[in-house]
């Protein structure tokens, strides 16, 4: 392997600092009606034509339902210490509540103990984007029901889990699963505009301050918070056409649901539509209940964006100014690569008085990885790491609360609307044989965690 050399060590980032390897459920387990599991929303929505990029499914995808142990080695292999996976709801709730699947129940259980055994944390997700189809036939994120739904949900788990567990993220990337699922229809459900995206979105946090409230009260000593998606918001210049623009998009992408948790409500002031989440969604009591004194956030970085005012934008009135029009450095999938984006993201979540401490609980890059005679060379993944770890590590040196990073992600997996096309791993997967192959990044990895 090409040797990388960083501007910094493994110790440089303190003794109990985190490092760990982030996987989700539906991108991994498949097993995707095995052993009493329920249909999910992603089930019904990849087998629509079209929806897809490669024509995909993840019906098996990388068989991390057979393969789990396998794969806890091997992140313990390249000196990770946390595991952080998500439960799939409709193998605990196949039909989203009532009965539950005993087998779903033992299954969690499996990955849990080979995690303590082989001396991994486990850091349990709840919601990964995998609703029960049933709950969506009934509407959804945009039914008021699926708050005591997903409350009824988290009380089975943390019953069966608390014990052994003691890290929980309630739910991954809301604004990811309401804007991507309920407003542009590019994700699943597949629904389209505002009248479903507002609903949605109060109605996961409402169902996120409700799951965390069953775990403070059922896990002695639980560590629990939220993972958000965020970019640093630049304006594309410095007219006020612009920097008014960027507030707005700051207020919708970043702020939407960082501010109401914090017991800040919606940020009307720069997004005066979010209004209507009040005036329309909202009962009276509301407001505090979707407030909760979270033991951390999850911030999820990968790109900065830059934005301009477009009046023909509908609604929102902004546009985005691409990547290849500034021509900056980019993943494959078009993503700006920048440790500065990072930085300020770190910085402006840390600015809030009352923010609890940060972790980075996903970070990753996906490139056109090519496999060569058994071996990836992924030199530019491995610059990734290294732009947002310097970028990281001077935002922790500058006081920014922040307790660790975790790399999304461990293997090759089902990437929702990209199929198979987009290749985050440090480890490559064959599809037909499910062999795992280290990359060069992966390699590095092993080496940066074990250097003493």
């Amino acid at each position: 392997m090409e040797q990388f050399s960083a501007p910094f060590h493994r110790r440089d980032f303190g003794e109990h600092f985190l490092w760990g390897v982030t996987i989700s459920a539906f991108q991994n387990e498949g097993a995707h009606d095995h052993d009493g599991k329920g249909a999910s929303i992603w089930d019904e929505f990849t087998s629509r034509k079209g929806k897809i990029k490669d024509g995909t499914h993840a019906q098996v995808t990388t068989d991390f339902y057979n393969r789990y142990r396998d794969d806890i080695l091997l992140a313990k292999s390249m000196g990770f210490k946390v595991f952080r996976f998500s439960i799939a709801w409709p193998r605990i709730l196949p039909k989203g509540t009532g009965a539950v699947n005993q087998a779903g129940i033992d299954f969690y259980h499996r990955i849990i103990d080979a995690c303590i055994e082989l001396d991994m944390e486990p850091w349990v997700t709840l919601y990964h984007w995998d609703l029960p189809l049933a709950l969506e036939h009934k509407g959804g994120w945009c039914h008021r029901g699926v708050v005591f739904a997903f409350e009824e949900y988290v009380r089975i788990c943390v019953e069966a889990y608390g014990k052994k567990v003691k890290n929980w993220i309630v739910m991954n990337e809301p604004f990811g699963f309401t804007s991507l699922g309920y407003m542009l229809g590019v994700h699943a459900p597949g629904r389209f505009g505002l009248s479903y995206f507002f609903p949605a979105v109060h109605h996961a946090l409402l169902a996120q301050a409700a799951g965390a409230r069953v775990i403070r009260e059922m896990v002695k000593g639980a560590n629990i918070g939220i993972a958000l998606s965020c970019s640093y918001i630049l304006p594309n210049t410095q007219s006020p056409g612009d920097i008014q623009a960027a507030r707005k998009a700051d207020a919708l992408f970043n702020r939407t649901f960082l501010e109401p948790i914090l017991g800040l409500g919606y940020p009307v002031e720069d997004f005066p539509l979010l209004g209507k989440i009040e005036r329309r969604y909202a009962l009276w009591r509301d407001r505090d209940a979707l407030s909760f004194d979270y033991d951390f956030i999850g911030v999820q970085n990968y790109f900065p964006l830059v934005i301009r005012r477009n009046p023909f934008m509908p609604v929102v009135g902004v546009s985005e100014v691409k990547p290849r029009v500034r021509k900056v450095p980019v993943t494959a999938l078009g993503w700006e690569i920048s440790g500065e984006g990072m930085y300020g993201i770190l910085k402006q979540f840390a600015a809030y008085k009352n923010i609890p401490r940060l972790i980075v609980t996903e970070n990753g890059a996906a490139f056109n990885d090519v496999l060569t005679e058994g071996r990836i060379h992924d030199a530019d993944r491995i610059n990734y790491f290294v732009t947002y770890l310097e970028a990281i590590l001077k935002a922790k040196n500058e006081g920014v609360p922040l307790d660790g990073y975790f790399v999304w992600t461990l293997t090759d997996n089902f990437e929702w609307a990209e199929g198979y096309r987009a290749r985050f791993g440090l480890a490559h997967v064959d599809l037909e044989t499910q062999v795992r192959t280290l990359k060069d990044s992966g390699l590095w990895f092993r080496e940066f965690l074990h250097d003493k």
